[in-house]
């Protein structure tokens, strides 16, 4: 079985499990527009997969086996344990992944490729899918930097894209957890009540809870907000512009990382951090 199938196989399961909860225990009752959302992300979802394969043949689990035997990366030039290499490989590559995503709120024009992602104006898991191609692409350059500055072993780099694919349905599915348990769940990974802040329409929110796996990294660099300023049931989603339907059409939000909005809440470049 592939690597590619193990990823799929999980992402399909998960993503039915997850509607069906959010169809049950919906968390933010705000109009979820369902009809013309789901196919605008999964649309995305479609684009990016065919991005990927066409465009970087490359991809990071093919790079960690070519890898494999060499003495290019840290892992491969000190002698840890096969177990301590996978570990802290995937700890670092989450890392790497939470610093990104704060450079794609702090650099301009990065921010208007991740800015389509904020334009949704519900979250629920379909939007975990909903990245716009060039940032897909930028992303796994980045990735692919990390896997071979670390020489991190094909089954660190395994486990790690299930990891991601998988936490990135949850944490955006629109899930009402119990209070408890979110809040046990926050100490390790980011749940959805805690990266539903994050696309808060507010900056000084959505400039908040970068994390995508682990929660920790949000606590230790000082992003981490615990509870939106308005209830997580009625909070409003997404940003100042971009919000006419027309807006949130495949081509037109595929070009959106090309338009200057001089109404743009974030003032183009998000607001700062502090």
């Amino acid at each position: 079985m592939t690597e590619g199938v193990i990823r799929l196989g999980f992402f399909a399961v998960l993503l039915a499990v997850l509607l069906l909860a959010e169809w049950r225990f919906p968390r933010n009752r705000a109009e979820p527009r369902r009809t013309r959302r789901w196919p605008v992300n999964l649309g995305f979802g479609l684009i990016d997969t065919l991005s990927l394969r066409l465009f970087t043949p490359w991809l990071a689990f093919a790079v960690a086996l070519r890898l494999e035997g060499t003495h290019v990366g840290l892992f491969h030039l000190i002698d840890a344990p096969y177990w301590l290499s996978v570990s802290l490989s995937v700890l670092l590559l989450d890392l790497v992944i939470y610093w990104q995503h704060r450079l794609m709120h702090r650099v301009s024009w990065l921010w208007r490729l991740h800015r389509v992602h904020h334009t949704d104006l519900a979250l629920d898991a379909t939007s975990a899918v909903r990245f716009h191609p060039l940032e897909i692409l930028f992303s796994l350059g980045i990735k692919l930097g990390a896997v071979v500055a670390l020489g991190a072993p094909p089954l660190a780099v395994l486990i790690f894209e299930i990891i991601l694919s998988s936490l990135a349905l949850f944490t955006h599915a629109n899930v009402a957890l119990p209070e408890r348990l979110d809040r046990v769940l926050r100490w390790v990974v980011v749940t959805p009540d805690m990266h539903r802040i994050h696309h808060s329409v507010h900056a000084d929110e959505h400039n908040r809870n970068f994390g995508f796996n682990a929660s920790w990294w949000d606590r230790w660099f000082g992003t981490y907000r615990e509870r939106p300023r308005e209830t997580q049931a009625a909070m409003r989603l997404g940003l100042d512009v971009f919000r006419e339907m027309r807006e949130q059409q495949l081509p037109r939000l595929l070009w959106q990382p090309f338009v200057r909005s001089g109404r743009d809440g974030d003032r183009e470049r998000p607001a700062s951090e502090s």
